[in-house]
């Protein structure tokens, strides 16, 4: 007996919002009923993806009208939680870019709404079906404890790119809306619960809300001694020196992520740059009795990893099984909702200048 298809609206049509849907187009399982947004982005999805769907301005007009089995969300954050809500009362499966929601209460609701719908909400955390990270998290995990964790992305972002970060940081500074990406493999890594945050940030444009900031630094401390820091700044001023640093260090060593290319100056804009790994690169502690190193250093090539378009693919995939296999997305869930607790606690500190504890 075949599965029918499940009929899916794509709300938001920017980068994610085209990927996904050209996800929808391609993979088995889906058929999309309806695009939208509020601007010209949908006539140009549409016809990119080859014409004919149907197109809407209004959201709630569009659930009414096509009545989808999903919806995919991929509009700013301080849309997602209404958006999200509405479609769970309509009795629709959820994808939804991170971050979950523009607040933690909200995040609780979407949660808790989800829970009573029966229904399914898959969060965009890209780099969890990304088989080069997951290898770095695997082996971030054999250094021993304590671990030491060093990561940024600064992106100098110019036309198109600024005009996005911009719209971003009407609701969330970076350190938030890119934080929670980088502290959900922190928390891979550690297995540990985050007890204390600080962080620090600065605005460097006026061209941003006059109560938000576009650089920030956040550090971590965990229960089992492990500490980690990372990095965010948007913006035509930002420095491309050292901005696409992932470093861990334990006891027994390291391992880092070497992009050559994707590290490369004029890549911090570069949103297919932002997942490469390329290469990892292992370090072993281990001494010989005269302190010499026992063994050189382990290069794993990853230059056959997926591009932006695939990862995407693979989370509709898994978005397809949870909705079709009845997944238990609990745990999923619930770690979306703690790496947004532990951002805007960052941002909390950012703002007050204080220690915040967990």
């Amino acid at each position: 007996m075949t599965t029918p298809s499940i009929r899916v609206l794509v709300v938001g049509c920017g980068n994610m919002g085209a990927s996904h849907a050209s996800a929808y187009q391609t993979l088995d399982g889906f058929d999309i009923c309806g695009i939208v947004s509020t601007g010209n982005s949908k006539h140009i999805l549409n016809e990119k993806l080859g014409g004919g769907y149907p197109l809407f301005s209004d959201y709630a007009t569009a659930l009414a009208e096509t009545k989808p089995d999903a919806v995919c969300i991929s509009t700013y954050p301080d849309t997602h939680e209404s958006f999200a809500l509405m479609a769970l009362e309509q009795g629709c499966h959820v994808f939804i870019e991170k971050p979950l929601a523009d607040t933690v209460e909200g995040a609780e609701r979407v949660v808790a709404a989800a829970r009573k719908a029966d229904k399914k909400v898959v969060v965009g955390y890209i780099l969890r079906v990304h088989p080069s990270w997951e290898r770095f998290v695997s082996e971030a995990q054999q250094l021993g404890k304590p671990l030491v964790m060093r990561m940024n992305l600064n992106q100098q972002s110019h036309g198109q790119m600024w005009t996005v970060h911009r719209n971003l940081m009407k609701s969330l500074s970076p350190i938030v809306d890119c934080g929670v990406h980088y502290i959900d493999v922190m928390c891979q890594m550690t297995r540990s619960k985050p007890v204390q945050v600080t962080a620090i940030g600065a605005r460097l444009t006026d061209d941003i809300p006059a109560d938000n900031y576009n650089y920030g630094q956040l550090q971590i401390r965990f229960e089992d001694g492990s500490v980690g820091w990372y990095e965010a700044g948007w913006g035509p001023m930002m420095s491309e020196t050292a901005f696409f640093v992932k470093d861990v260090i334990g006891p027994k060593g390291c391992v880092s992520i070497v992009a050559k290319n994707a590290g490369n100056t004029g890549q911090s804009d570069n949103v297919d740059a932002h997942t490469k790994t390329e290469s990892l690169r292992v370090h072993r502690a281990d001494l010989t009795a005269d302190d010499q190193f026992t063994q050189p250093d382990t290069w794993i090539d990853m230059h056959d990893e997926p591009d932006h378009q695939e990862l995407c693919n693979r989370e509709q995939r898994y978005f397809r099984r949870a909705i079709q296999e009845n997944l238990d997305l609990t745990d999923h869930l619930q770690d979306a909702v703690n790496s947004l607790r532990i951002a805007f606690a960052c941002d909390e500190s950012v703002r007050t200048g204080q220690v915040v504890r967990l």
